[in-house]
């Protein structure tokens, strides 16, 4: 092998056609330079002989030629040219073969040049410059050895470490072509192969070892791109090739996590467009053949995956969403939106029997409504930091405010009487309201009027309750007169009702109460401090009565029976549904409607909101 880079003409093997493509300069020989030839018996054992540059000197000539090849010694350059160091003394060797200092100093300038041989072995590993050199300097040490004592041990380790080196060049550079090539070796053979016979010869040889690892690195990079196109088999036997290429350094972990984001963000991709799809009328199908392609992709148990399957089980009924869940939507300007709940679709029979005690004509007759999809209600009722919220941004201007005066509750008469400066910053009696009490002295134009705004700043389809919604949601699966069943004495914590045991701040109590009930607020309570009904909703049928969307009908003859409201354009006389802190035990009735004026505003009367799913 020593030979293989030095031959010449047709005979010049990969190798050094490779270390000349990395260095332009090789090849090229300066003026009375040293020559490597090829001997007589090189098809044989290809040995290789140096021809040193030799200068014809006359004696006179000797000193100053010692002086020269003294400071060739000092310079480094020991064999290259006729005026380096080696052909200097074998020049005066040639003419004074007794000289014992010339014969000295050659020795000393052998060892020098097989030191730098050493030294270029150990650079040649990726550089074809010293690989270059240090085949040059074999066929120096080859020729010269015989004339220094004691170095033909260090003379044939050198040779054969030259040798070594040209094989291990020869393997990496086929290897790296192979590589570039793209002939990883997941067959069997390419650049795996090449990089492992290396190591064979040199085992952690680091070109060797960086080639293994960019073997690993483009069995990576075909695992990425497979995972890219979704054929996740493929990136699996990618991957798992790579794991054989070498010990494991952590890399197959990361790459394996890659592929893992890349799988998940495209079912998050592909689960989120299908969302889309089923925010549309005719996106159904096209979320199934989605939701067909996560099942393909997905990792078994992917639990976005299981979401997705279930959203598009549950889109007929429920949309994105499933009954009792609690959401929120933000709001283009920040935050978030009211606390909303999935109420589950269904059926129920509205309105007061016939024989119902205290009923009305104005809630019959009777009859079933059926909501083919679920709806989702604000937990609550609307507060006033809410609905300050929605004055700030649009400096609209309530009813109550416009007019400069609302009904509030006078606790000195024990009556509801109007008084100047409420609106809806005020509380049941006009004093400031904190930002957790509901909404009240609020006409229904302007509940109107903020879940507009909320459906502007979330995108989403934000309403007022139907009048069906609102009896449905009070009801919460269950039947009888009141939100709590039939039985006309309310259950401890019902919700804030007017009960026989509250009592005002002046000690006065109710003439017309839940006997032996006490919820401990005379007026409406900060939201949310009762016990949610069934469906999760806080404050339904108690704490203040609320506004719907529907126009006010006197009986429920030719009634909408999906549920929808049931509204006239321009109709002044709306309907307020439910019980509140101060409305008899008859008006807490489930079924209980009233006829106000749209723009009434009291103390008795807030609402909260629905979404369309």
């Amino acid at each position: 092998m020593l030979a293989a880079l030095l031959l010449v003409s047709g005979c010049e093997p990969a190798q050094q056609r490779v270390a000349a493509r990395q260095d332009p300069a090789a090849g090229a020989q300066r003026e009375n330079a040293a020559q490597v030839t090829v001997s007589a018996d090189a098809e044989s054992d290809l040995s290789l002989n140096w021809r040193p540059p030799l200068t014809q000197l006359a004696k006179a000539d000797l000193p100053q030629a010692r002086r020269d090849a003294e400071q060739a010694m000092k310079q480094g350059r020991l064999f290259e040219e006729a005026d380096s160091a080696i052909p200097l003394y074998l020049s005066m060797l040639a003419i004074a073969p007794d000289d014992a200092r010339a014969g000295r100093s050659l020795e000393r300038a052998v060892r020098a040049v097989l030191a730098q041989g050493r030294q270029a072995v150990a650079e040649a590993g990726d550089q074809a410059a010293a690989l270059r050199r240090a085949v040059a300097i074999a066929a120096v040490i080859r020729t010269m050895a015989p004339r220094v004592q004691d170095l033909a041990q260090p003379a044939s380790d050198y040779l054969a470490s030259v040798d070594l080196a040209e094989q291990l060049w020869q393997l990496n550079a086929v290897g790296e072509d192979q590589l570039r090539q793209g002939q990883l070796g997941e067959g069997g053979t390419g650049a795996l192969s090449s990089f492992r016979q290396a190591l064979q010869l040199q085992p952690d040889q680091p070109r060797a070892m960086q080639g293994l690892a960019a073997v690993e690195s483009a069995l990576i990079r075909r695992a990425e791109q497979a995972a890219r196109e979704t054929d996740y088999p493929s990136a699996d036997r990618w991957l798992r090739l790579a794991a054989g290429v070498r010990e494991p350094v952590g890399t197959l972990d990361d790459a394996r996590d890659r592929v893992a984001r890349i799988r998940d963000a495209q079912v998050a991709a592909l689960r989120d467009a299908g969302i889309r799809d089923l925010q549309t009328p005719q996106g159904l199908r096209e979320a199934r053949d989605k939701l067909a392609e996560v099942l393909r992709i997905a990792a078994p148990g992917d639990a976005v995956a299981a979401d997705f399957r279930r959203r598009v089980d549950l889109v007929t009924h429920y949309g994105l969403f499933r009954p009792g869940q609690v959401f929120t939507d933000a709001l283009e300007s920040g935050g978030r939106g009211p606390a909303m709940v999935v109420v589950p679709h269904g059926a129920y029979r509205m309105g007061a029997g016939e024989d119902e005690l205290g009923a009305t004509e104005a809630e019959k007759p009777a009859h079933y409504v059926r909501f083919e999809r679920g709806f989702a209600v604000s937990r609550t009722q609307v507060t006033v930091g809410q609905f300050r919220r929605f004055i700030q941004a649009t400096g609209y201007l309530a009813r109550a405010t416009r007019r400069g005066h609302s009904i509030v509750y006078d606790e000195r008469s024990g009556n509801f009487v109007r008084r100047n400066g409420a609106d809806w910053q005020s509380t049941y009696s006009g004093a400031p309201a904190g930002d957790d009490m509901p909404v009240i002295h609020v006409s229904v134009r302007d509940a109107d009027e903020y879940a507009k705004w909320l459906g502007a700043q979330t995108g989403r389809g934000y309403r007022l309750l139907s009048e069906a919604e609102f009896e449905y949601a009070v009801r919460a699966g269950r039947r009888g007169r009141y939100p709590w069943g039939d039985s006309g004495r309310p259950p401890e914590a019902a919700g804030n009702l007017t009960g026989g045991n509250d009592v005002s701040p002046s000690g006065r109590t109710w003439n017309n109460a839940f006997v032996g009930y006490g919820d401990g607020y005379w007026g409406p309570a900060p939201t949310g401090r009762f016990p949610p009904n069934p469906w999760g909703l806080r404050d339904m049928g108690s704490n203040v009565s609320e506004w719907v969307a529907d126009c006010w009908h006197s009986n429920y003859r030719r009634a909408p029976a999906d549920g929808a409201a049931w509204y006239n354009p321009g109709c002044r006389a709306r309907v307020v549904r439910g019980g509140s802190w101060a409305t008899s035990p008859i008006q807490t009735r489930a079924a209980w409607r009233s006829s106000n004026d749209s723009d009434m505003t009291s103390a008795r009367v807030g609402f909260r909101v629905a979404r369309t799913l």
